[in-house]
Formats: C-alpha cells, sequence, structure tokens
C-alpha cells in the first residue's frame, strides 16, 4: 500500500497478485492494481464505492486534483471512498503485451480470461484484502456488465449497485443483440442527416475518396471507406453527431484530417482488448463466430449509413497494432463460451440496484436493458432521453446523484 496526496484529495494504492484462471488458482499469476481516492479530512472508514470502467480494455481514471478530477468521482466523493480499478490488462494491471511471444492459439487461450467473470473474481480477492465486508458497484458501460456478473456470482458482498448505460442483455444470442444495435444505429444516421442534411454528400465524397487511396492514418495505413464508417460510434454519445459533422464538413487534403479521423474510431488507438475480446463479452453460453459482420443488413450497401460498436475480422487486419491479433481474434469468434449471468440467482437478489437506461443508445439497447431489469427484482430502471451513453460525464449529478437516491430508496 503506497498513499499519496494531491490538491484536496489522498490516493491510495493497491497491488496485489491474482491468478490467470480463477478455476485453477495456480499457474500464471498477474498483477491487480486499484487506486482508492477519498476526499481530505474524510472518514478512512466510509463506505467503499468500486467504480467499474467502460470497455472491455478501459483503466480506472486518474485523479488529478478536486478541481480537475472527473465531475462523477466530486459527485461520489460526497457518499463514498471510491476505488478506481485498472481491470486486468489495463493500467498499472498486469498488460497484455506479456502475450506479445505466443503462439495465436496461446493468445487466444489468454485472452479468454479477460471478460467480466474473471474481472469479477479479481476484485472479489481486492475486496478480501481489503477487509471491506460489503462494497457498493458503479458500472459504466461494460462496467454493468461486470456489475451484473457480480450480482450473479457474490451478490452478499453487495451493499448496493448502480448501472449507466449498461445493463446487459442475458442469454440473448450474439446475432439478435447486434441486428438490433444495427438497426438503432440506422435511426441514428438518419437523425444525423437529417440535422446536418449536406453531411450525406460529404460522406460519400468522402467514402470515394478513401477507396481511391487517398486518406491516411497516424500510423501509416490508409483509411478505408468501411473504416470510415465506424466514426458513427460516435453517435451513441452527448455531442458525438456535431462532431461528426464537424469532421465531414474539414478538407481532407488538409494536414491534420487522418488525425482527426483516427480520433472519432471506435477500435484504433484504443487498448487492444477493446477489439480483442468485444463480441465476446456478449458470448453468454454461446458462440459470437463474428455477429456483427453475419448480421450485417443488406442496407449498409449504402456508403454512408454508419455503424457503431460493431466489430468485423479488418478492424484487426487493416490496423497495424491490431494485426498480430487477428489470427487469435478468428479463435476466440469460434471459442463456446460460458455463462456469465445466472437469472436463477439474480431472481432472488435482495441488494438495491438502479439504472440509467438512455432511450437511444446505440451500444446498450433500452430493449435488452429493461428485459434484464425484469429478471431482478430490486433493480429500478430510470429511462431517459435526456442523456446518451455519456450521461454520467456530462451530467454527474442528474445521472449518479439520481441513482445514489434511488438505491437508497429517497428519490
Amino acid at each position: 500500500m503506497h498513499i499519496e496526496t494531491i490538491p484536496g484529495l489522498v490516493l491510495i494504492e493497491h497491488e496485489i497478485e491474482v491468478p490467470l484462471d480463477h478455476r485453477r488458482g495456480d499457474g500464471e499469476r498477474l498483477t491487480l492494481f486499484a487506486r482508492e481516492v477519498r476526499r481530505a479530512g474524510d472518514r478512512v472508514d466510509r463506505d467503499a464505492l468500486v467504480f467499474l470502467q467502460g470497455g472491455p480494455g478501459g483503466e480506472g481514471p486518474r485523479p488529478i486534483g478536486t478541481v480537475d478530477a472527473p465531475a462523477w468521482l466530486d459527485r461520489a466523493l460526497k457518499d463514498y471512498r471510491v476505488i478506481l480499478l485498472d481491470q486486468r490488462g489495463t493500467g498499472r494491471s498486469t498488460p497484455i503485451t506479456a502475450m506479445a511471444d505466443r503462439s495465436a492459439q496461446q493468445q487466444a487461450d489468454y485472452l479468454a480470461h479477460f471478460r467480466a467473470d474473471s474481472i469479477v473474481e479479481d476484485a472479489e480477492l481486492l475486496r478480501s484484502h481489503l477487509g471491506i465486508l460489503r462494497w457498493s458497484l458503479l458500472g459504466q458501460s461494460f462496467g454493468g456488465f461486470c456489475s451484473l456478473r457480480y450480482l450473479s456470482t457474490h451478490p452478499a458482498s453487495l451493499r448496493e449497485v448502480m448501472f449507466t448505460g449498461g445493463v446487459p442483455p442475458v442469454g440473448l444470442a450474439a446475432d439478435e443483440v447486434y441486428a438490433a444495435t444495427f438497426a438503432r444505429t440506422i435511426e441514428l444516421t438518419e437523425r444525423h442527416y437529417a440535422r446536418f442534411p449536406g453531411d450525406r454528400d460529404r460522406m460519400l465524397t468522402l467514402a470515394e475518396r478513401c477507396e481511391a487511396g487517398e486518406i491516411r492514418l497516424p500510423h501509416g495505413g490508409l483509411l478505408s471507406a468501411r473504416q470510415l464508417r465506424s466514426i458513427g460510434s460516435r453517435l451513441g454519445m452527448m455531442g458525438g453527431s456535431e462532431q461528426i459533422h464537424y469532421l465531414l464538413e474539414r478538407d481532407p487534403a488538409g494536414l491534420g484530417f487522418g488525425h482527426e479521423v483516427a480520433s472519432l474510431l471506435p477500435f484504433s488507438g484504443h487498448s487492444p482488448l477493446y477489439a480483442l475480446v468485444h463480441e465476446a463479452c456478449y458470448a453468454d453460453a454461446q458462440a459470437t463466430r463474428w455477429a456483427s459482420e453475419r448480421v450485417q443488413p443488406a442496407a449498409y450497401e449504402d456508403p454512408t449509413l454508419f455503424t457503431a460498436e460493431h466489430l468485423f475480422p479488418w478492424h484487426l487486419s487493416e490496423d497495424p497494432l491490431l494485426a498480430p491479433f487477428a489470427e487469435a481474434a478468428d479463435l476466440l469468434a469460434e471459442r463456446e463460451w460460458p455463462s456469465l449471468y445466472d437469472p436463477s440467482v439474480l431472481a432472488s437478489v435482495d441488494v438495491p440496484c438502479a439504472a440509467a437506461v438512455y432511450y437511444d443508445d446505440p451500444y446498450v439497447l433500452r430493449e435488452h436493458s429493461l428485459a434484464t431489469a425484469d429478471l431482478v427484482p430490486t433493480l429500478r430502471p430510470w429511462i431517459t432521453n435526456e442523456h446518451l451513453h455519456n450521461g454520467l460525464l456530462v451530467a454527474p449529478d442528474d445521472v449518479l446523484g439520481r441513482l445514489i437516491g434511488m438505491v437508497r430508496g429517497v428519490s
């Protein structure tokens, strides 16, 4: 344990060793890092809130100080000490670069241990290490998938659970999940073009320039037209439609245009885990077999239609940073994954839960989230069209403040 102070905050660093494979308990070990945050002067034994980051492959936020801390963290610290977990493979936890010299099959076997089930078992070992009887969870996006897994396996360890844009489907085929997200993305695409009518022609022209090999990305590779359309991932975020519009109105011949495009691409420049185990996060007792590629609608013959969090094999082959893992990704797509959630346990939990369900979310659909909420008798959903997937970041008082009130029965 190491303690540091920055303006207004006390930071306590924790590192423990965890097994790569929790079912065996022996064999290869990983380092798990977490940073505990509390306000200067607060009691050291305040209730603990674990923040489970989105992703997969997202590390815990790095607080700078009370002035520059994420706004949701400032709100959370009014009620809790906060545990910022670097999920395995991210941040100061053991990075996945440790597998760079392995065969494709060895890589796939290694990556099979980076889903929500393993992350939850890591968190349980950390809770025990810290001597905390029960703690609360705040799950953002993929962090909500981890939170539901936690409810399925260790409900007695939880005081309360809050989801923001991350109540996952249970027992739903990956094909059905991705078919529905394509439909929602098309809706958001048409809404974007209704707001910015000139963007459809700009998008078509830019796609043609991509096909002609005229746009180069920062890593040196060419931007393909199919990569370009994945900037639609931003449509799930507040301000994302505007970001796309401002990109499309720029001159693609301008210096730095490739950097602007790259900043909006969902699978380029992020943790490799985001791409490598993305579809596997939806694999609840099934294999995915590149579900997005198989169920993409015929409407996508139109090159101006955006995609969102839809992963395709070419995302790996066209990215020099991901290409070394392309064969492993193929093996993972064929893997028969075990169940992530237990409906019978979820139906019997008595842990107070609340969820912000964003009406137009193209990543975690409200229809799927509400069906899961029906399985958990203590889960209260709040359905809102005032925010999109990043509501926690842009409106923490409204989102987190409301959820805290809901799990405590005061709103």
